[in-house]
């Protein structure tokens, strides 16, 4: 008689499993409103990653950069100069004391966008390199000139020397990416070889990465190593919606939070790759503030969003759209401003000699702007000196500033004045302390507007030398012997 009851309550579970929707099934709850969907059953979870691998590793290359490096040996002992010891003992080549000369590798990963051979890869790749070569997928290696890079997005752009067509991955629209968005990421982790390694997009527009000026990342779970670094992160179409760039870890391995640059900056270095080899930003002349948690309520937001206008720069573009100081920013064509770094990506990439429409609200109500985008202007010349006069400021390269050198040298709202552009190793200035991006502001109390009035006052030779120099924001004043 157990039996028989254990049998039914079998049967009735049976059926009643029978009569549940299928785990992979209600297609109304998995799917989204554009599509999306999760797998619909067993079948479909064995599905494989092996086409879109298939079509777009060919585009993945490995980047090898190597510079040469000159290094002072230490002396160890004077015998070594005696021709006579070396006679007994021999010259092993690398003579203690002389400067050796050694070669510096780096590696990393890039993606080939055209059939001519045109590499995506990152700035911090091929830094400094003398040589840059890449290596297909299927072994062959060519030698690739430096078109373009790019310190402040972290991007450069390479040409291969060498013959096509070349496998090249298309580009996706990074704007319609999602959160929960499976990619696959593409590279040479580790220098062990080509590696493919699948996730989702964990996160969007992530901004506190600290790798470029332009910060607004795309995060992902896929594992990405030292040598992904300019490597492919594709969508399930096989298109590229960023570009590998850094990790987050304290091991230097993976620990599943990597960050790529979005495919739409991508494209804007590329097509100034293509035209000229120089990066042409839109300038603004306005500057912009966060909206933290306080702010927001005494603007009576819902929530902290958009930007603060605080500064508006004469005859800028700012000023002609009609934008006004306490202005809140809360949108750039469309696309939502979030912060500050959010707002700089979605202006910057925008193409020189168009508009860009702002939404704004001012006092309560909301306005729409367009702004015209234009590059910085070279309102004073350079007028750019190399100073070589014995003087504290021998060795240093310096310019007038105006909104394009400002723009250039990252210096926002530094607009007047006499700047250090470069400093050469060992020269005098490098000695005294000064650095690239110092700002000149007077010499013995006498100011310095012009690289002209800095020439002469370096020949004037000073017992004393009183040095007023701005850097960060900031004026402190360097007393130095003549």
């Amino acid at each position: 008689m157990s039996a028989v009851r254990t049998g039914r309550k079998f049967l009735g579970a049976l059926l009643a499993v029978m009569m549940m929707p299928a785990v992979f099934g209600a297609p109304a709850q998995a799917a989204g409103e554009d599509g999306r969907q999760v797998p619909q059953s067993a079948t479909e979870v064995k599905l494989s990653f092996a086409p879109i691998v298939k079509r777009v590793a060919p585009a993945v290359v490995n980047v090898y950069a190597s510079r040469k490096v000159v290094q002072q040996q230490r002396r160890m002992s004077p015998l070594f100069d005696d021709p006579f010891f070396r006679r007994f003992f021999g010259d092993p080549g690398q003579q203690l004391g002389r400067p050796q000369e050694r070669v510096q590798s780096s590696l990393g990963s890039g993606v080939i966008i055209s059939a001519d051979g045109i590499v995506i890869t990152n700035h911090h790749v091929i830094k400094d390199a003398d040589e840059v070569r890449v290596a297909l997928a299927d072994k062959r290696e060519y030698d690739a000139d430096v078109v373009l890079m790019d310190e402040r997005t972290d991007l450069a752009v390479l040409k291969i020397k060498g013959d096509g067509p070349f496998d090249f991955v298309q580009f996706a629209d990074s704007d319609s990416l999602q959160v929960g968005d499976i990619v696959l990421a593409i590279g040479n982790p580790f220098g062990v070889g080509q590696t493919v390694t699948q996730g989702i997009v964990s996160a969007l527009a992530r901004t506190q990465v600290g790798v470029s000026d332009y910060q607004f990342f795309i995060q992902t779970d896929a594992a990405i190593n030292p040598g992904n670094s300019g490597g492919a992160l594709v969508d399930m179409n096989g298109n590229l919606v960023g570009v590998n760039t850094a990790i987050f870890s304290r091991s230097g391995g993976s620990n599943g939070i990597g960050f790529a640059i979005p495919a739409h900056m991508v494209q804007f270095i590329a097509s100034a790759a293509e035209n000229g080899g120089k990066v042409q930003r839109p300038w603004l002349g306005a500057t912009m503030q966060l909206v933290n948690s306080e702010i927001a309520e005494a603007l009576n937001l819902d929530r902290p969003r958009g930007v603060i206008v605080t500064k508006i720069y004469p005859e800028s573009p700012a000023e002609a759209a009609g934008l006004e100081i306490s202005d809140l920013v809360i949108a750039v064509d469309g696309k939502e401003v979030l912060d500050p770094n959010s707002f700089g990506y979605r202006f910057v990439t925008k193409k020189l000699g168009e508009t860009a429409t702002f939404t704004v609200l001012r006092d309560g109500k909301e306005k729409t702007l367009k702004v015209k985008l234009e590059p910085a202007p070279e309102t004073t010349p350079r007028d750019t000196r190399e100073l070589k006069e014995y003087s504290p400021f021998e060795g240093a390269t310096v310019m007038n500033l105006s909104p394009a050198v400002a723009d250039e040298l990252r210096l926002d709202d530094k607009f007047e004045g006499v700047v250090i552009s470069s400093i050469q190793p060992g020269s005098t200035a490098e000695r005294v302390g000064l650095r690239p991006g110092d700002i000149i502001r007077a010499i013995n109390e006498d100011k310095v507007e012009t690289t002209r009035a800095l020439d002469a006052m370096t020949r004037l030779h000073p017992r004393l030398w009183q040095l007023d120099i701005e850097r960060g924001g900031e004026v402190s004043r360097m007393v130095l012997r003549g």
